[in-house]
C-alpha cells in the first residue's frame, strides 16, 4: 500500500454515517487537491471495505460515482446509511 492510499483511507475512514465526503473534498483533505481522479482509484483498490466506507464518497456533481461492488450497492449502502 502507498503513503497516497494511507492518506486517503486516513480520511474516508473518518466520514460519519449519515454523510458523505467528494473526491474533490478528500484530495483537498490530505494535501493533494488536484488528486481527485488518483483518490478514485485509491478507493477502488480499497482491502478494507468493511471498515473504510468508500461508498460514502461521491462526485462533486452529486452522483455517486463508482463502486468497486458495484453502482447498485453503492445506492444500497448509501440508503442504508440515510444519505439518499
Amino acid at each position: 500500500m502507498t503513503k497516497f492510499q494511507e492518506a486517503v483511507y486516513k480520511i474516508v475512514s473518518k466520514i460519519p454515517r449519515g454523510e458523505t465526503m467528494t473526491y474533490k473534498e478528500v484530495s483537498v483533505a490530505i494535501g493533494r487537491p488536484k488528486s481527485y481522479r488518483a483518490v478514485g482509484n485509491a478507493l477502488n483498490k480499497n482491502p478494507f471495505l468493511g471498515i473504510v466506507p468508500c461508498h460514502r464518497v461521491i462526485r462533486t456533481d452529486g452522483k455517486t460515482g463508482g463502486y468497486v461492488l458495484g453502482a447498485a450497492k453503492k445506492l444500497e449502502l448509501l440508503k442504508k446509511d440515510n444519505v439518499i
